[in-house]
């Protein structure tokens, strides 16, 4: 489903004339099969928004190609979804509004968008919320309100940028597991950017974990936890802390050789 080979980015200080350069990342290779929940792990500045900002056609590479079926990513497109950690939803629009805007922007008739962008709302639990303008709402909830966003658009990959970094351990919890239970109803596929070695333990199929800036991928580990998973359960069994210790090792591992 998505295939990065050898990506390459580089900041200028100034673009024109390529002063200052700063290596991001480089030769960034993996591929992800179709339904897979993949996390991305790496420290501050490793590039990992950078990347998922690259898949989503958003900014350009400077070197290899980001591959969706087998066709190369130059642009924004229907297949693809992205949730940014700060909801990004528009303060005039309701909640309804929010929903619906990518099929809206597709020109898709009120009465088909609307039927669709209801089903999202409930599958995120925000039935009777409809009417609600963001600012009425809670941190988690607007949360809620940019992945039925994102879902709404059918998309055959959805990006998500550390999407509950900002909200308590509670709410956090209650997100992962529900995003787990509408992943299992989708043939989506998942790349979640987080710093928790738990969070993406928890959710993922797999943890790509990255090195420090100039970074490359270091370590795919296989996370290989039973479906469907529960929060208490999944995270206290023994299999949960060895796994943990093994991501953890990996993160050391690179901070370590950044440093000679």
């Amino acid at each position: 489903m998505l295939e990065l080979r050898s990506l390459r980015k580089v900041f200028y200080e100034d673009r024109r004339s390529r002063s200052n350069p700063l290596l991001v990342f480089s030769n960034v290779t993996f591929v992800v099969p179709k339904n897979q929940f993949v996390c991305l792990l790496g420290p501050s500045g490793c590039g990992k928004t950078t990347l998922i900002r690259i898949i989503a056609g958003l900014i350009s590479p400077d070197g290899g190609e980001v591959l969706v079926e087998g066709k190369r990513v130059t642009a924004p497109g229907m297949d693809r979804s992205m949730v940014f950690q700060n909801y990004g939803l528009l303060p005039w629009r309701t909640v309804m509004g929010n929903v619906e805007l990518g099929l809206e922007i597709r020109r898709m008739g009120m009465a088909e968008r609307r039927a669709i962008c209801q089903r999202y709302i409930e599958k995120v639990e925000l039935h009777g919320f409809e009417d609600r303008y963001p600012h009425q709402l809670s941190g988690g909830m607007q949360q809620r309100v940019a992945l039925a966003r994102a879902l709404s658009k059918d998309p055959k990959i959805l990006l998500m940028d550390e999407p509950f970094a900002s909200v308590d351990m509670q709410t956090r919890e209650t997100l992962q597991e529900e995003l787990l239970k509408i992943w299992s109803t989708t043939d989506t596929t998942v790349l979640f950017i987080t710093h928790s070695i738990e969070e993406a333990i928890y959710l993922g199929d797999r943890v790509l974990v990255m090195g420090p800036r100039p970074s490359q991928m270091r370590r795919d580990v296989p996370i290989d936890l039973p479906r469907p998973r529960y929060t208490y359960d999944a995270k206290s069994s023994p299999r949960f802390g060895e796994l943990r210790g093994i991501v953890h090792d990996a993160m050391r591992e690179g901070q370590l050789s950044a440093l000679g």
